[in-house]
């Protein structure tokens, strides 16, 4: 039987206390859950919109690859910082004009390739984005050989758009899996062909808010219609994750299990 690996997935990281808990619970889970790549998605870590270098060098040298989404160029400096950033993925179906990479391929410690691809959806979210579908059939006929795995950030609003992503390429890529909403779905599962498939990992944010936001805040737009300040709110954060599992030889995937931890700052 083919090595067994596995790969820690993290949902979207909201503000400084959603930091803080990356920085020191991954190495935590790393051991627990006997994984050998980190993946997370980093796109809120930034006061909530967007992403920055040194937000993602407080997350600390144990996550291997930072993907985005639609928030990606909300912090103005990243144009120029991602140059610099080698382990960061935007969106793949973003212009090809925007600053950089939309997948890469990089070496898992414990052996083999991992390609790390970053997707957007387009169902009610942005019109800037190309299909992602016809974009992740160029990237498939651009992967080298030696590189089996291949794990796609799939960040989108509706779950039959992330869903219909893993379908359509089941036995051809090792796990899809969504990211945006920032709620964990119950539909984790391996399809038949070995893609490993969960609508949303969920976000690392407070658990008594509204996507990581303060609940007074997000209520009030609801109810009168007016721009209000959506204040992050960063105790008692959670970290949602999951964990997927798959053989080396073939990158195909056996098990996928979400996570759910709580988070104590004096950790």
């Amino acid at each position: 039987m083919s090595a067994l690996l596995k790969v820690l997935f993290i949902g979207d990281v909201v503000g400084k206390g959603g930091r803080n808990a990356v920085r020191d619970l991954v190495p935590v889970l790393k051991q627990e859950y006997r994984c050998s790549f980190v993946i997370v998605n980093a796109e809120n870590c930034a006061n909530g919109s967007g992403l920055t270098a040194a937000c993602l060098r407080e997350m600390g040298d144990q996550v291997d690859v930072f993907t985005s989404g639609d928030h990606t160029w909300d912090q103005k400096q990243l144009e120029t910082e991602i140059q610099h950033i080698p382990n960061l993925i935007r969106p793949a179906n973003f212009s090809e004009k925007q600053p950089g990479v939309g997948w890469k391929v990089f070496r898992n410690p414990a052996g083999g390739e991992i390609a790390v691809v970053a997707l957007m959806g387009k169902v009610f979210m942005r019109d800037s984005a190309y299909c992602p579908y016809e974009v992740m059939e160029k990237i498939l006929t651009k992967l080298p050989a030696t590189c089996k795995t291949v794990i796609v950030d799939m960040h989108a609003e509706a779950t039959s758009e992330k869903a219909a992503m893993a379908w359509m390429y089941d036995g051809k890529i090792t796990a899809v899996i969504g990211t945006h909403t920032h709620v964990q779905t119950n539909d984790a599962r391996v399809l038949p062909n070995g893609t490993a498939m969960l609508t949303d990992v969920g976000m690392v944010g407070a658990k008594d808010s509204i996507l990581g936001r303060e609940v007074p805040d997000v209520v009030k737009k609801f109810r009168t219609g007016m721009p209000v300040r959506l204040n992050v709110r960063e105790k008692e954060i959670r970290l949602d994750a999951a964990v997927i599992t798959y053989e080396l030889a073939t990158g195909k995937a056996v098990a996928i299990e979400p996570i759910q931890r709580m988070y104590k700052e004096e950790q």
